[in-house]
Protein backbone atom coordinates (compact mmCIF):
# COMPACT_ATOMS: atom_id res chain seq x y z
CA UNK A 1 0.00 0.00 0.00
CA UNK A 2 1.09 3.28 -1.35
CA UNK A 3 2.29 5.88 1.80
CA UNK A 4 -0.04 8.31 2.81
CA UNK A 5 2.90 10.87 2.50
CA UNK A 6 3.83 13.70 -0.13
CA UNK A 7 6.90 12.10 -1.11
CA UNK A 8 5.46 8.64 -1.20
CA UNK A 9 7.27 7.13 1.19
CA UNK A 10 5.98 4.67 3.79
CA UNK A 11 4.75 5.44 7.09
CA UNK A 12 5.26 8.64 9.20
CA UNK A 13 8.60 8.89 8.10
CA UNK A 14 7.51 9.67 4.11
CA UNK A 15 6.91 13.21 4.38
CA UNK A 16 8.80 15.72 2.54
CA UNK A 17 12.08 13.63 2.07
CA UNK A 18 10.92 10.42 0.78
CA UNK A 19 13.66 8.73 1.64
CA UNK A 20 13.07 6.42 4.08
CA UNK A 21 11.98 9.46 7.28
CA UNK A 22 15.90 11.22 6.68
CA UNK A 23 15.23 14.30 5.08
CA UNK A 24 17.73 15.20 2.18
CA UNK A 25 20.39 17.67 2.25
CA UNK A 26 19.67 20.62 1.00
CA UNK A 27 21.86 21.34 -2.24
CA UNK A 28 24.91 22.55 -1.86
CA UNK A 29 25.75 21.10 1.29
CA UNK A 30 24.29 21.34 5.05
CA UNK A 31 22.87 24.74 6.07
CA UNK A 32 25.23 26.96 8.43
CA UNK A 33 23.73 28.97 11.27
CA UNK A 34 24.69 32.05 11.45
CA UNK A 35 26.97 33.29 13.60
CA UNK A 36 26.29 36.66 15.99
CA UNK A 37 29.24 38.80 15.25
CA UNK A 38 31.26 38.65 18.77
CA UNK A 39 29.63 35.48 19.42
CA UNK A 40 31.84 32.99 21.45
CA UNK A 41 32.16 29.52 19.58
CA UNK A 42 30.84 27.45 22.31
CA UNK A 43 32.75 24.28 20.09
CA UNK A 44 36.10 25.24 18.97
CA UNK A 45 37.55 27.70 21.47
CA UNK A 46 38.53 26.22 24.84
CA UNK A 47 38.17 28.94 26.69
CA UNK A 48 34.72 29.79 26.98
CA UNK A 49 34.46 26.78 29.31
CA UNK A 50 33.01 24.05 27.28
CA UNK A 51 34.65 20.94 26.81
CA UNK A 52 33.30 18.43 23.39
CA UNK A 53 34.86 15.28 25.45
CA UNK A 54 33.17 16.38 28.74
CA UNK A 55 29.92 16.56 27.24
CA UNK A 56 30.33 13.45 24.70
CA UNK A 57 31.31 11.28 28.40
CA UNK A 58 28.39 12.49 29.74
CA UNK A 59 25.64 11.84 27.61
CA UNK A 60 27.30 8.15 26.79
CA UNK A 61 26.73 7.59 30.40
CA UNK A 62 23.44 9.07 31.03
CA UNK A 63 24.45 11.88 32.92
CA UNK A 64 23.62 15.56 32.98
CA UNK A 65 24.17 17.68 30.02
CA UNK A 66 26.18 21.05 30.57
CA UNK A 67 23.95 23.90 30.10
CA UNK A 68 24.70 27.32 28.92
CA UNK A 69 25.21 28.26 32.05
CA UNK A 70 27.76 25.56 32.83
CA UNK A 71 29.84 26.62 29.48
CA UNK A 72 29.80 30.78 30.61
CA UNK A 73 33.01 32.01 31.04
CA UNK A 74 33.85 33.37 35.06
CA UNK A 75 33.86 36.84 35.32
CA UNK A 76 36.14 38.69 36.69
CA UNK A 77 35.86 40.02 40.09
CA UNK A 78 35.77 43.29 39.75
CA UNK A 79 32.92 43.10 37.73
CA UNK A 80 30.82 41.32 40.77
CA UNK A 81 31.38 44.23 42.70
CA UNK A 82 30.28 46.92 40.97
CA UNK A 83 33.57 48.02 39.71
CA UNK A 84 34.53 48.46 36.07
CA UNK A 85 32.07 49.58 33.37
CA UNK A 86 28.42 49.28 34.72
CA UNK A 87 25.87 45.80 34.85
CA UNK A 88 27.55 44.67 37.75
CA UNK A 89 26.05 44.67 41.37
CA UNK A 90 26.27 47.72 43.49
CA UNK A 91 28.94 48.25 46.14
CA UNK A 92 27.35 47.95 50.14
CA UNK A 93 26.29 51.65 50.29
CA UNK A 94 23.59 51.55 47.45
CA UNK A 95 21.42 48.64 49.90
CA UNK A 96 21.38 51.54 52.56
CA UNK A 97 17.76 52.43 53.17
CA UNK A 98 17.16 56.33 53.19
CA UNK A 99 16.99 56.59 57.14
CA UNK A 100 20.70 55.53 57.48
CA UNK A 101 22.07 57.75 54.48
CA UNK A 102 20.23 60.38 56.18
CA UNK A 103 21.98 59.48 59.34
CA UNK A 104 25.13 59.20 58.23
CA UNK A 105 25.47 62.80 56.87
CA UNK A 106 24.16 63.83 60.32
CA UNK A 107 26.81 62.00 61.60
CA UNK A 108 29.26 63.60 59.43
CA UNK A 109 27.70 67.27 59.74
CA UNK A 110 28.29 66.80 63.96
CA UNK A 111 31.42 65.69 63.86
CA UNK A 112 32.32 69.01 61.78
CA UNK A 113 30.31 70.94 64.06
CA UNK A 114 32.43 69.23 67.40
CA UNK A 115 35.94 69.42 65.61
CA UNK A 116 35.30 72.86 64.86
CA UNK A 117 33.79 73.82 68.35
CA UNK A 118 37.23 72.08 70.01
CA UNK A 119 39.25 74.22 67.42
CA UNK A 120 37.72 77.45 68.25
CA UNK A 121 37.99 76.11 72.22
CA UNK A 122 41.98 75.91 71.83
CA UNK A 123 42.16 79.71 70.22
CA UNK A 124 40.59 81.11 73.04
CA UNK A 125 42.52 83.65 75.54
CA UNK A 126 42.25 82.48 79.27
CA UNK A 127 43.27 84.60 82.33
CA UNK A 128 42.74 84.09 86.00
CA UNK A 129 39.74 86.16 86.34
CA UNK A 130 37.93 84.42 89.12
CA UNK A 131 39.14 84.70 93.13
CA UNK A 132 38.78 82.51 95.70
CA UNK A 133 34.84 83.38 96.75
CA UNK A 134 33.93 83.23 100.82
CA UNK A 135 30.51 84.66 100.85
CA UNK A 136 27.05 83.39 100.30
CA UNK A 137 27.07 80.27 98.07
CA UNK A 138 24.67 81.10 94.85
CA UNK A 139 22.20 79.16 92.98
CA UNK A 140 22.13 79.25 89.23
CA UNK A 141 24.84 80.36 86.72
CA UNK A 142 26.65 83.84 86.83
CA UNK A 143 28.57 85.53 83.99
CA UNK A 144 30.15 88.60 84.43
CA UNK A 145 30.39 90.43 80.76
CA UNK A 146 32.72 93.29 79.98
CA UNK A 147 33.01 94.71 76.91
CA UNK A 148 36.53 96.69 76.57
CA UNK A 149 37.63 99.64 74.85
CA UNK A 150 41.07 97.61 74.18
CA UNK A 151 42.55 98.98 71.27
CA UNK A 152 45.15 95.54 70.78
CA UNK A 153 45.03 94.51 67.58
CA UNK A 154 43.62 97.40 65.76
CA UNK A 155 45.65 99.09 63.27
CA UNK A 156 45.15 102.82 62.09
CA UNK A 157 42.50 102.21 60.00
CA UNK A 158 40.65 100.29 61.97
CA UNK A 159 40.90 102.58 64.74
CA UNK A 160 39.35 105.34 62.47
CA UNK A 161 36.84 103.20 61.19
CA UNK A 162 35.44 102.29 64.31
CA UNK A 163 35.85 105.72 66.06
CA UNK A 164 37.88 104.49 68.63
CA UNK A 165 39.83 106.99 70.13
CA UNK A 166 43.31 106.98 70.45
CA UNK A 167 43.14 105.42 74.54
CA UNK A 168 46.23 103.66 75.35
CA UNK A 169 46.12 100.37 77.76
CA UNK A 170 42.38 98.82 78.41
CA UNK A 171 39.16 99.60 80.40
CA UNK A 172 36.13 98.17 81.10
CA UNK A 173 33.54 100.05 79.02
CA UNK A 174 30.49 98.41 79.25
CA UNK A 175 29.69 95.65 82.13
CA UNK A 176 26.82 93.34 82.67
CA UNK A 177 25.79 90.82 85.12
CA UNK A 178 23.50 87.65 83.71
CA UNK A 179 22.27 84.79 85.61
CA UNK A 180 20.98 82.10 84.39
CA UNK A 181 18.41 80.08 86.33
CA UNK A 182 19.27 76.45 86.95
CA UNK A 183 15.85 74.47 85.64
CA UNK A 184 13.12 76.32 84.80
CA UNK A 185 14.76 79.60 86.15
CA UNK A 186 14.37 82.79 85.29
CA UNK A 187 17.36 84.20 82.96
CA UNK A 188 18.19 87.99 83.74
CA UNK A 189 20.61 90.72 82.16
CA UNK A 190 21.45 93.65 85.19
CA UNK A 191 23.78 96.31 83.73
CA UNK A 192 26.13 97.86 86.30
CA UNK A 193 26.98 101.66 85.65
CA UNK A 194 31.02 102.12 84.95
CA UNK A 195 30.45 104.58 87.26
CA UNK A 196 29.38 103.50 90.34
CA UNK A 197 30.66 104.09 93.55
CA UNK A 198 31.29 100.56 95.38
CA UNK A 199 34.17 99.91 98.19
CA UNK A 200 37.07 98.40 96.19
CA UNK A 201 38.72 95.44 98.29
CA UNK A 202 42.41 97.04 99.44
CA UNK A 203 41.72 100.53 97.79
CA UNK A 204 38.48 102.25 99.43
CA UNK A 205 35.60 103.84 97.62
CA UNK A 206 36.12 104.61 93.64
CA UNK A 207 34.50 103.93 90.37
CA UNK A 208 34.00 100.78 89.43
CA UNK A 209 35.78 100.62 86.12
CA UNK A 210 38.98 101.78 88.34
CA UNK A 211 39.17 97.99 89.92
CA UNK A 212 40.17 96.68 86.75
CA UNK A 213 42.22 99.43 86.00
CA UNK A 214 44.44 98.83 89.36
CA UNK A 215 44.01 94.97 89.07
CA UNK A 216 42.49 93.61 86.34
CA UNK A 217 39.56 91.50 86.01
CA UNK A 218 40.41 89.29 88.97
CA UNK A 219 39.81 92.37 91.61
CA UNK A 220 37.09 93.35 88.77
CA UNK A 221 35.20 90.40 90.02
CA UNK A 222 35.90 90.65 93.66
CA UNK A 223 34.73 93.92 94.00
CA UNK A 224 31.43 92.65 92.19
CA UNK A 225 30.94 89.72 94.37
CA UNK A 226 31.50 91.78 97.54
CA UNK A 227 29.43 94.62 96.83
CA UNK A 228 26.46 92.23 95.30
CA UNK A 229 27.39 89.55 98.22
CA UNK A 230 26.72 86.93 94.78
CA UNK A 231 29.40 84.35 93.34
CA UNK A 232 30.47 84.89 89.67
CA UNK A 233 31.22 81.80 88.07
CA UNK A 234 32.47 82.82 84.48
CA UNK A 235 33.94 85.98 82.97
CA UNK A 236 33.95 86.54 79.52
CA UNK A 237 35.05 89.51 78.01
CA UNK A 238 35.45 91.09 74.47
CA UNK A 239 37.11 94.31 72.56
CA UNK A 240 35.50 96.55 70.30
CA UNK A 241 37.29 94.45 66.81
CA UNK A 242 35.44 91.59 67.78
CA UNK A 243 32.30 93.09 68.57
CA UNK A 244 32.19 94.98 64.96
CA UNK A 245 33.09 91.81 63.58
CA UNK A 246 30.94 90.00 64.73
CA UNK A 247 27.91 91.92 63.58
CA UNK A 248 29.51 92.61 60.12
CA UNK A 249 29.15 88.61 60.22
CA UNK A 250 25.71 87.93 60.21
CA UNK A 251 24.85 90.64 58.46
CA UNK A 252 24.08 93.18 60.78
CA UNK A 253 21.68 93.60 63.23
CA UNK A 254 17.89 95.46 63.15
CA UNK A 255 17.61 98.25 65.35
CA UNK A 256 14.40 100.39 65.96
CA UNK A 257 15.33 104.25 67.49
CA UNK A 258 13.17 106.20 68.74
CA UNK A 259 14.81 109.65 67.88
CA UNK A 260 18.00 110.39 65.49
CA UNK A 261 21.32 109.68 67.08
CA UNK A 262 24.26 112.33 65.80
CA UNK A 263 27.71 111.91 68.05
CA UNK A 264 30.61 112.54 65.71
CA UNK A 265 32.64 111.00 69.23
CA UNK A 266 31.23 107.86 68.57
CA UNK A 267 31.34 108.18 64.51
CA UNK A 268 27.38 107.50 63.62
CA UNK A 269 24.83 109.47 62.69
CA UNK A 270 21.82 107.49 62.96
CA UNK A 271 18.22 108.32 61.84
CA UNK A 272 15.06 107.48 63.91
CA UNK A 273 13.35 104.52 62.93
CA UNK A 274 14.04 100.77 62.36
CA UNK A 275 17.43 99.61 60.53
CA UNK A 276 20.13 97.17 60.14
CA UNK A 277 23.55 98.57 61.70
CA UNK A 278 26.87 97.08 60.49
CA UNK A 279 29.59 96.73 62.81
CA UNK A 280 30.94 100.15 63.22
CA UNK A 281 27.58 102.17 63.42
CA UNK A 282 26.79 99.11 65.97
CA UNK A 283 29.69 100.08 68.04
CA UNK A 284 28.99 103.53 68.10
CA UNK A 285 25.57 102.78 69.06
CA UNK A 286 26.00 100.71 72.21
CA UNK A 287 29.04 103.41 72.74
CA UNK A 288 27.60 106.86 72.95
CA UNK A 289 26.74 108.89 75.54
CA UNK A 290 24.94 111.46 73.64
CA UNK A 291 21.86 111.91 76.07
CA UNK A 292 20.85 113.84 79.01
CA UNK A 293 20.96 110.87 81.11
CA UNK A 294 24.02 109.68 79.46
CA UNK A 295 25.63 106.76 80.98
CA UNK A 296 21.95 105.42 81.98
CA UNK A 297 20.93 105.43 79.00
CA UNK A 298 23.90 104.13 77.18
CA UNK A 299 23.53 100.71 79.24
CA UNK A 300 20.07 100.94 77.82
CA UNK A 301 20.96 100.44 75.00
CA UNK A 302 23.56 98.12 75.67
CA UNK A 303 21.44 95.38 76.88
CA UNK A 304 18.95 96.36 74.05
CA UNK A 305 21.27 95.87 71.57
CA UNK A 306 22.88 92.66 73.19
CA UNK A 307 19.24 91.00 73.41
CA UNK A 308 19.09 91.68 69.63
CA UNK A 309 22.58 90.17 69.00
CA UNK A 310 21.83 86.89 70.49
CA UNK A 311 18.69 86.66 69.28
CA UNK A 312 20.33 86.86 65.86
CA UNK A 313 23.23 85.15 66.07
CA UNK A 314 20.93 82.02 67.60
CA UNK A 315 18.26 82.38 65.03
CA UNK A 316 18.77 79.00 62.54
CA UNK A 317 19.44 81.47 59.42
CA UNK A 318 22.61 81.99 61.14
CA UNK A 319 23.07 78.57 62.76
CA UNK A 320 22.44 76.56 59.63
CA UNK A 321 24.72 79.03 58.16
CA UNK A 322 28.09 77.92 57.41
CA UNK A 323 29.30 80.84 55.49
CA UNK A 324 27.76 83.24 58.51
CA UNK A 325 28.40 81.10 61.96
CA UNK A 326 32.19 80.84 61.09
CA UNK A 327 33.14 83.99 60.32
CA UNK A 328 30.99 84.96 63.63
CA UNK A 329 32.81 82.48 65.73
CA UNK A 330 36.07 83.47 64.32
CA UNK A 331 35.75 87.24 64.92
CA UNK A 332 34.13 86.17 69.03
CA UNK A 333 37.08 84.07 69.57
CA UNK A 334 39.76 86.79 68.41
CA UNK A 335 39.35 89.22 70.76
CA UNK A 336 37.69 87.27 73.64
CA UNK A 337 39.20 86.70 76.90
CA UNK A 338 37.57 83.96 79.53
CA UNK A 339 38.46 82.72 82.51
CA UNK A 340 40.02 79.54 82.86
CA UNK A 341 37.63 77.20 83.68
CA UNK A 342 35.19 78.69 80.16
CA UNK A 343 35.19 76.46 77.63
CA UNK A 344 32.73 77.30 73.95
CA UNK A 345 30.38 74.48 75.01
CA UNK A 346 29.41 76.95 78.05
CA UNK A 347 29.58 79.97 75.71
CA UNK A 348 26.85 78.42 73.44
CA UNK A 349 24.71 77.08 76.45
CA UNK A 350 24.96 80.95 77.59
CA UNK A 351 23.92 82.18 74.72
CA UNK A 352 21.00 79.72 74.10
CA UNK A 353 19.82 80.78 77.38
CA UNK A 354 20.41 84.44 76.63
CA UNK A 355 17.18 84.13 73.76
CA UNK A 356 14.40 84.39 76.62
CA UNK A 357 15.46 88.16 77.20
CA UNK A 358 14.35 89.14 73.24
CA UNK A 359 11.71 86.66 73.17
CA UNK A 360 10.19 88.62 76.82
CA UNK A 361 10.73 85.86 79.69
CA UNK A 362 13.61 87.28 80.84
CA UNK A 363 14.60 90.26 82.50
CA UNK A 364 16.76 93.18 81.35
CA UNK A 365 17.47 95.56 83.99
CA UNK A 366 19.89 98.05 85.59
CA UNK A 367 21.11 97.74 89.15
CA UNK A 368 18.42 100.12 91.49
CA UNK A 369 20.34 103.53 91.53
CA UNK A 370 19.55 105.90 94.58
CA UNK A 371 19.09 108.87 92.41
CA UNK A 372 18.70 110.67 96.19
CA UNK A 373 22.58 110.79 96.06
CA UNK A 374 24.52 113.01 93.89
CA UNK A 375 27.92 112.29 93.47
CA UNK A 376 29.76 114.23 90.66
CA UNK A 377 30.50 112.18 87.96
CA UNK A 378 29.42 109.08 90.00
CA UNK A 379 26.20 107.01 91.00
CA UNK A 380 25.22 105.31 94.14
CA UNK A 381 23.62 101.86 94.47
CA UNK A 382 20.18 101.76 96.49
CA UNK A 383 21.58 99.87 99.51
CA UNK A 384 18.05 98.32 100.24
CA UNK A 385 16.66 97.75 96.85
CA UNK A 386 20.16 96.29 95.23
CA UNK A 387 20.33 93.90 98.84
CA UNK A 388 16.79 92.67 97.73
CA UNK A 389 17.10 92.80 93.91
CA UNK A 390 20.91 90.67 94.64
CA UNK A 391 19.05 88.62 96.89
CA UNK A 392 16.69 87.12 94.18
CA UNK A 393 19.77 86.46 91.77
CA UNK A 394 21.47 84.17 94.62
CA UNK A 395 18.83 82.49 95.65
CA UNK A 396 17.70 81.67 91.81
CA UNK A 397 14.30 83.48 92.62
CA UNK A 398 11.90 85.84 90.47
CA UNK A 399 13.46 89.17 90.57
CA UNK A 400 10.68 91.60 92.14
CA UNK A 401 9.03 93.89 89.66
CA UNK A 402 9.19 97.02 91.67
CA UNK A 403 13.24 96.38 91.59
CA UNK A 404 12.89 96.53 88.02
CA UNK A 405 14.50 99.39 86.24
CA UNK A 406 15.07 100.41 82.53
CA UNK A 407 17.61 102.72 83.31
Amino acid sequence: MPGRGRGGGGGRGGGRGGNGGVPAPPPGGPRQQPTRVGAPDWNRDPQVGFDPDVARAAREQGGPRQSWRDRMPERPAWSRTGGGGGGGRRGPLAHWSWPKRIGAVLAVIVLLFVGFGIYLDTQMTRVDALPEYEGSASSGTNWLIIGSDSRAGIDDAAAQQLSTGEVDGSRTDTMMLVHVGGFGGQTSLTSLPRDSILSIPGHGRGRLNSAYGIGGPKLLVQTIEQNADIEIDHYAEIGFEGFAGMVDAIGGVNMCLDEAIDDPKAGIDLPAGCQDLDGPNALGFVRTRAFPNADLQRIQNQRKFLSALISEASSPTVLLNPFRIVPFANSAIATLTVDDGTHVWNLASLGFAMRSLSGGSGVTSTVPIDLSTSVSGGVVWNKQKSAQYFDAIREDETIPQDLITGG
